[in-house]
């Protein structure tokens, strides 16, 4: 989460106790119960409500609605040019991720408001960097442009970096290893996605940490690899089956057998 008008994020000792619980429900994938502790009555605490909903649906593939209705509150309380362009931000991602999960195309509409969320979030910020992170998973799964994406993923590296945002970084080392394995560097791809697992298993991030192990298991050999899937898997059910698009490449289909 880039934007919160309370201390800390809930992940190292003295951040404000509502951050704390705030994370853990998170971590744990409960958004909507996160989301529930949270007042709408402040441009910031809207605006981390809505990210945590729009979040739900990309790990869940359902709350579209509950999501259009906090982050319309969070547009409406948005008062500075951060804010605003954090909102853009957030719209941006609701976008992307109906349209990635196939509920409704919004490819224009994803485009549209992070160029907006671009032209409000200063460079330099950290909000900057989460952007450029957003745009650099557009270019790689909307537009299958994987140079434009690394390029993205790499200033939002740098930004995350600079403004020790480890979660953040997790989601980049991951993605950049995602890219290195399509272009067949392996070893550089197995370092990136253990220094994904690293900081998510460090973070406590449980609902991105299964994830973690079953991208690594695909740098793997024999036994680990098998040792990593069956983690994931262990994660996976004890979460309830999230994120959802993890369940095919836990359980892909037997050979031979028939395709939707």
């Amino acid at each position: 989460m880039a934007y919160t008008a309370m201390s800390g994020y809930g992940t190292t000792p003295g951040d404000d106790p509502l951050q704390t619980a705030v994370w853990r429900l998170r971590s744990r994938a409960c958004w909507a119960d996160a989301a529930a502790l949270l007042p709408a009555d402040t441009p910031g605490t809207a605006l981390q409500r809505a990210a945590l909903l729009v979040e739900r649906c990309l790990y869940t593939e359902r709350g579209w609605e509950a999501a259009e209705d906090a982050l319309r509150t969070a547009e409406a309380r948005a008062q500075t040019d951060d804010e605003r362009g954090a909102a853009a931000c957030e719209r941006g991602q609701l976008a992307y991720a109906s349209t990635l999960h196939g509920v409704r195309d919004r490819a224009d509409e994803a485009r549209s408001a992070l160029g907006r969320a671009a032209a409000l979030i200063a460079p330099g910020s950290a909000g900057r960097a989460l952007l450029d992170f957003r745009r650099g998973l557009l270019a790689e799964n909307l537009s299958s442009s994987p140079q434009a994406a690394r390029a993205a993923y790499r200033r939002a590296h740098a930004g995350a970096t600079t403004h020790s945002a480890p979660l953040l970084l997790s989601f980049t080392w991951r993605h950049l290893a995602g890219l290195s394995l399509r272009e067949g560097e392996l070893a550089e791809a197995r370092h990136g996605f253990a220094e994904s697992l690293r900081i998510r298993e460090e973070l406590g991030y449980l609902v991105g940490t299964a994830p973690a192990l079953a991208s690594l298991a695909d740098t793997e050999t024999e036994p680990e690899a098998s040792r990593l899937r069956e983690e994931a898997r262990r994660l996976f059910r004890l979460l309830g089956g999230v994120p959802t698009w993890l369940a095919e490449q836990l359980n892909p289909p037997a050979p031979g057998a028939a395709t939707a």
